[in-house]
């Protein structure tokens, strides 16, 4: 079996976890690949994220061999066969171990800020990971999650060596694993894409799954449990009909919410964007409601020239702002688009209709130059925002801020570079678009 990247394996892991919902359920990824299939799982299953801080104890000489773990609540895991086959000296084996508590003392810091972890007594706990390899980071995570009070264990991966369940032994009550191929080298090499998870995109899946809990843990106020109100706040799963095909989405609405903000992903990305989704959680926590969507089906994605077709991609943001328009819940509020790379040039583009009607416009590292003729004709506040060290881009925008007739705006954020991965600059975006909807959806 191969996985695209970690998104499709977690999409494909929870199809066989399905069982698990409706159970007083907790989903822990380990860091930082293994979060990103957990987020999946947690979101299809309706159940709360968390982490579950365990750092694998690397051969010095070959680090990615895992001679060990340690984790929270003390839990330490040596693997003598490995420590004996490899000749690692006892001092050595305390030098990295010593060390990899530093970084796990600091992860939890990072990840977690000041909150506690999540409640596990009592509870099913779904230990989830990219892979399996040595065992030894899985069976640490079992043993944190026993340690802490789980009533019972599930342990669910994606792919690992056809003797997994004997690594794990009875650590777990009950283990799935979609794949155990052999030969198996490496967790990777059943990936298409297994770049190294950042801390932000780690950080991203979870406060979008503790804002979705939040809305959809906040009890009804007064007149707002009707059919009418379609029970809001919430935070849910939608399927937008588009000229023959269903988008899929995730719509959140907070208590109060003056307006919806629509994203339009840029090429190559999806609504499962970890950038989108961190700014999304941001502008839900000001109180902001959010729509991230699919602008293509995974058919017509395929088709690299309907990635770039601004026009459809326009006509798709139009066609789920009328959906948004038709709902219950949505029907009277204002509405904006945070566009991304070439999802910019479609948001442009969508709210340069005549019958546009959009509050306001944030674009971030995009291209607003594909909007080409249809600039001037904008009407909604528009606010461009750049990286610093983004050169290209940033010519293109001030070029494109030229053409603008509409009030407007261009922030370039320092030291940021095209996806804003360096450290405090999409949080600055986050504020930027925070601040710019704020004012003109109220």
């Amino acid at each position: 079996m191969y996985f695209t990247d970690r998104i499709e394996a977690g999409r494909r892991l929870a199809a066989r976890l399905h069982h698990l919902k409706g159970e007083d359920l907790v989903v822990v990824g380990l860091p930082r690949g293994g979060v990103v299939v957990a987020a999946q799982v947690a979101e299809a299953l309706g159940a709360p994220l968390d982490v579950c801080l365990v750092r694998k104890l690397g051969v010095p000489f070959q680090p990615e061999l895992a001679m060990g773990a340690i984790g929270e609540e003390g839990v330490r895991v040596i693997n003598d066969k490995v420590v004996r086959a490899t000749g690692v000296t006892d001092r050595a084996l305390a030098a990295v171990e010593e060390h990899e508590r530093g970084v796990l003392e600091q992860r939890a810091r990072r990840y977690r800020g000041g909150r506690q972890p999540a409640r596990y007594e009592g509870r099913t706990v779904l230990v989830v990971d990219d892979g399996l390899a040595t065992g030894s980071t899985a069976l640490a995570a079992c043993r944190i999650a026993r340690a802490r009070g789980a009533s019972r264990i599930v342990l669910a991966i994606p792919v690992a060596p056809h003797d997994w369940a004997a690594r794990i032994g009875g650590e777990a009550d009950e283990g799935v694993c979609l794949d155990t191929p052999q030969p198996f080298y490496a967790i990777g090499e059943f990936y298409a894409d297994f770049g190294q998870t950042s801390d932000e995109e780690v950080i991203a899946c979870l406060e979008h799954n503790r804002a979705a809990h939040a809305m959809s843990d906040a009890p009804p106020g007064a007149g707002e449990a009707s059919p009418e109100r379609d029970s809001a706040p919430y935070d849910r799963a939608v399927r937008i009909p588009a000229a023959g095909a269903e988008l899929d989405g995730r719509l959140t609405v907070p208590r109060g919410a003056p307006g919806v903000v629509l994203f339009a992903h840029g090429s190559g990305s999806s609504r499962k964007s970890p950038r989108n989704r961190s700014v999304a959680t941001g502008l839900n926590r000001a109180g902001l409601g959010t729509l991230l969507f699919d602008l293509l089906t995974e058919a017509e994605a395929v088709n690299r020239d309907n990635v770039f077709d601004t026009a459809l991609l326009a006509r798709r943001l139009t066609r789920a702002t009328a959906w948004l328009r038709e709902q219950p819940g949505t029907q009277d509020m204002a509405f904006g688009y945070f566009g991304a790379s070439t999802g910019a040039a479609a948001a442009l583009w969508a709210a340069a209709e005549p019958d546009a009607d959009i509050a306001a416009v944030v674009s971030r590292g995009g291209r607003p130059d594909l909007a080409g003729p249809r600039l001037p004709e904008v009407k909604a506040p528009t606010l461009l925002v750049v990286g610093g060290r983004d050169h290209v881009v940033l010519d293109l925008n001030r070029q494109a801020a030229a053409r603008l007739n509409c009030e407007h705006q261009l922030a370039v954020v320092p030291g940021a570079t095209h996806l804003f991965e360096e450290p405090g600059t999409l949080e600055s975006v986050t504020e930027l678009a925070t601040d710019w909807f704020g004012r003109h959806l109220a």
